[in-house]
């Protein structure tokens, strides 16, 4: 509880970091310059703002593009964003806003009175600018784009100031009472529940100026007023009102009030600037919703819109920084420089699965060419079912279930559009659906209908889980839940409530259930204190699903052979269908990693990994894992082969301890694998892929982990790590600003961290170049001989063939064969004769390739 404990605070403080903080390119020059404007409600408050102008590299007149920070950042945060707006033709000009970096003044959350007075002086500096294109009637040709705090300045200021020509606004909110007092029943913020972790995150970056990230739990706090430490740099009113709502967890109207006037719907009506709203799908904090009901709001005058659903947001992910720019600098280029780019109206990303031969994440960005809204083009019905079940809310509200922890979907290595949740025994009722027999594509809300038993207020958080029938557990695509709150009427044993569930695009697989959970808790919402007991039911088995014909294309799945195998091993494969020579190899059973363990005697050194009847089954009976059972010793770098579905990430899980075996034991170093077991920790893993934290930097993700072990950091060797990774000065960047191969490195560094005595590798090699392959080869060979054991998987058979002494074949989960990698190749050599007479043994010219043997072995049980 104790390591727990210190994870989610660390995480606290630097979940806001992911999207507020755009990562900083290489120094360029600018013109930095303090502009003094004039704002407040009477326009009697001087505030200086920290400037800095970017003039296009061409020379002469261009349109001007305004680059927005997000909370807690500065300038300096968007500084490469700007860089690479000026390197494609714009005057840019980027600022600190009034409370943030070095410019002075407060934070009034971009209110019309003070933010928004703020850029209007910016835009008559620029209009002042040689550098910057004016139009027929003397106004400068303007844009403004920003992500979060950065994208609602740019709503707020089109809907004020008509002279703005284009907008592109990111990952913000419609409604900052919505945002925080969210209600699915849609009754608004008065009847919200308070999203207490997001917004102590929000209003707790309101120092401005303090450090960030991992750099302010290392700095010795300055000395602060009593009234600073409250307040920070927020105007005073606003404090009152955070302050206020975070004792009761209850919106005011003072605090409603206060919180729309700072919120682009209310005047997105008056927006003319064509606006291209880009929103990301993993974003508990400013969820799709806002996006929508911008949208329909600036729309609603003619104005031309168009929306990006992107596979990012302010929970993490990869943020696809170059397609995010393309974007953007195609919607200016169209709308400032009367160019004929093209955005659509509707674009979604998805995931498209790996590349066969990188293995690298595919993403497709499907079309439509009108918006459709939140009910999509089409709607079905899916039937739930489920009785009625009684839940209680705990005293105190903990513990409490949990949907998404802002900021940790990146650093527990989340992929796509889903996440990780847990729901407490007893605080949460299931209803769920006959398996599909079609696929099923939700894009946008999904809505159901439920009945409360109970008495008073009720507050419930309504969650849709995609279930299938294989190892995984449930997935709650993005980790998105919809809070709600119902008040049973006095004398009714009951009330029915209409629920919308969260907006997500998520594709349910054929066979997979679906899921309704209503629940008592969640970790990042305030609940009630006193204890309670509820019953829930369904008040129609009815689930309504909306699709959007036009993005509803299925995802083509892949073969295993097309990725199991690099396109050398294809063609022998071809030559050896059409000459009809077949091979069979003898599994080696003279070597230490032999297939039947037996127990070690007493003098005998106890090995790494000892597998040993190991089995596991899907639910529907099929076996994942079929009676496997090999050894590895001290010293050795085992391969780990086998086709999709052999079996092998399966048992990389139990050996990790994450899924319990139906049968069979599992023992590292002599002790049995179970979940939490203390062994693990002589244990470094990585496997499907890596996950971090965006906006941190390579090296403060690596020590946000190993301080998240709650271990100590001289026991991390992190010179040793940071050596191997090879990634010089750029792990002081953003780790959002990195490669495939670069993300690959730093997270086999992070298994590394430690100096593991067992290593488990799953693809160490995808994104990495010829040399840096090569390296790695070197690295592990290294690592093995310094006494350590490594387990690789890999569909790189060549190179497993380069790197590891022995080998262990799966397919369809059991053992097909297992030995030293030369007697292996040695034994299919024998078994097909000497070659030819000219000193080649087989098509390849070089003797058997494990490829060929690879192929042998699978081929005959496929």
């Amino acid at each position: 509880m104790k390591r727990t404990a210190v994870l989610v605070a660390v995480l606290a403080l630097v979940g806001v970091m992911t999207w507020s903080v755009w990562p900083s390119g290489p120094e360029v020059s600018g013109l930095h310059q303090r502009i003094t404007v004039v704002d407040g409600p009477a326009d009697d408050q001087r505030v200086e703002l920290d400037t800095t102008f970017f003039a296009p590299p061409g020379g002469g007149k261009a349109p001007a593009v305004l680059v927005a920070h997000g909370f807690g950042g500065s300038k300096l945060s968007v500084r490469e964003e700007a860089v690479r707006l000026a390197e494609a033709g714009y005057a840019v000009l980027t600022w600190s806003a009034r409370g943030f970096g070095r410019s002075t003044g407060e934070i009034a959350l971009n209110s019309a009175d003070y933010e928004v007075k703020d850029v209007k002086q910016l835009i008559d500096w620029l209009a002042k600018r040689p550098e910057v294109r004016l139009d027929a009637s003397g106004d400068p040709r303007v844009g403004i784009t920003g992500g979060s705090y950065g994208g609602s300045i740019a709503l707020m200021t089109a809907a004020h100031d008509p002279r703005v020509d284009a907008i592109v606004p990111q990952i913000t909110w419609s409604d900052l009472a919505d945002a925080l007092f969210p209600d699915a029943t849609g009754k608004g913020p008065e009847n919200g529940v308070f999203k207490r972790m997001w917004a102590g995150i929000f209003f707790g970056r309101g120092g401005g100026g303090a450090p960030q990230g991992l750099e302010a739990l290392n700095r010795q706090p300055e000395a602060l007023t009593a009234e600073q430490a409250r307040c920070g740099r927020f105007l005073p009113a606003i404090c009152e009102v955070y302050q206020e709502v975070a004792k009761t967890g209850r919106a005011t109207p003072e605090a409603v009030a206060l919180l729309s006037r700072s919120s682009p719907v209310a005047v997105a009506g008056r927006i003319k600037a064509p606006t291209l709203l880009i929103q990301g799908q993993r974003d508990s904090l400013f969820p799709l919703e806002h996006a929508d009901a911008n949208a329909r709001a600036i729309a609603a005058t003619g104005t031309p819109v168009s929306l990006a659903w992107f596979d990012g947001g302010h929970d993490g992910g990869n943020g696809e920084v170059d397609w995010l720019h393309e974007q953007t600098t195609a919607w200016f280029a169209r709308h400032l420089k009367g160019e004929p780019a093209s955005v659509s109206a509707f674009t979604v990303t998805r995931d498209g699965g790996r590349d066969p031969g990188t293995r690298q994440r595919i993403r497709m960005h499907p079309e439509a060419a009108a918006y459709p809204g939140l009910s999509g083009t089409d709607v079905t019905t899916v039937t739930l079912g489920g009785p009625e079940q009684n839940i209680v809310n705990p005293p105190g509200g903990s513990p409490a279930s949990i949907s998404t922890v802002p900021g940790v979907s990146g650093l527990l290595g989340g992929q796509g559009n889903v996440s990780v949740s847990l729901d407490m025994p007893g605080q949460s009722a299931a209803f769920e659906s006959p398996p599909l027999t079609a696929p099923l594509q939700l894009t946008g809300s999904a809505t159901a209908k439920i009945r409360v038993y109970g008495s008073g207020e009720v507050t419930l958080f309504a969650k849709l889980f995609d279930v299938s029938d294989s190892l995984q557990p449930p997935v709650l695509p993005a980790g998105l839940v919809s809070p709600l709150r119902v008040t049973v009427p006095d004398g009714a044993e009951s009330v029915e409530v209409d629920v919308k569930l969260p907006v997500v695009d998520h594709r349910f697989a054929v066979g997979h259930r679906l899921r309704l959970v209503v629940a008592t808790t969640d970790m990042g919402f305030a609940t009630p204190a006193e204890p309670a007991s509820y019953r829930i039911g369904l008040a129609s088995p009815a689930l309504a699903v909306p699709t959007v014909a036009t993005l509803a294309a299925p995802v083509t799945g892949i073969a295993w052979w097309v990725w199991a195998m690099p396109l050398a091993a294809i063609v022998v494969a071809a030559v050896l269908l059409a000459t009809g020579r077949r091979r069979t190899a003898t599994p080696s059973t003279a070597t230490p990693s032999t297939a039947m363990p037996s127990a070690a005697a007493p003098d005998e050194p106890v090995a790494p990994l000892e597998i040993s009847g190991l089995t596991k089954a899907y639910r529907n009976g099929e076996l994942a894992v079929d009676g496997l059972s090999f050894r590895v010793e001290q010293g050795e770098v085992l391969g780990l082969l086998g086709p999709n579905g052999a079996g092998k990430t399966t048992t990389m899980r139990m050996m990790l301890g994450l899924i319990r075996p139906d049968d069979g034991q599992i023992r590292i170093f002599g002790e049995t694998v179970t979940p939490g077991a203390p062994v693990l920790s002589r244990l470094g893993a990585f496997v499907e892929g890596p996950g971090f934290l965006p906006h941190l930097s390579g090296r403060d993700n690596l020590h946000l982990y190993w301080a998240a072990t709650g271990r100590p950091a001289a026991d991390a060797r992190f010179d040793e790590a940071l050596a191997i990774a090879g990634l010089g000065k750029a792990l002081d960047r953003a780790v959002r600003t990195y490669s495939q191969g670069m993300r690959q490195r730093l997270a086999i560094a992070q298994a590394m961290l430690g100096m593991p005595d067992l290593l488990v590798l799953d693809e160490p090699t995808n994104g990495l170049d010829p040399p840096q392959i090569r390296e790695m080869r070197e690295v592990l060979k290294r690592y093995a001989r310094d006494g350590r054991t490594v387990i690789v998987s890999s569909h790189l058979l060549a190179e497993v063939e380069q790197t590891c002494t022995h080998v262990v074949v799966m397919h369809r989960g059991k053992l097909v064969s297992t030995g030293t990698v030369s007697a292996l190749l040695g034994s299919a050599t024998a078994t097909n004769g000497q070659g030819d007479g000219q000193g080649n043994g087989h098509g390849n010219g070089q003797g058997s390739r494990l490829e060929d043997v690879f192929l042998d072995l699978i081929g005959d049980k496929a």
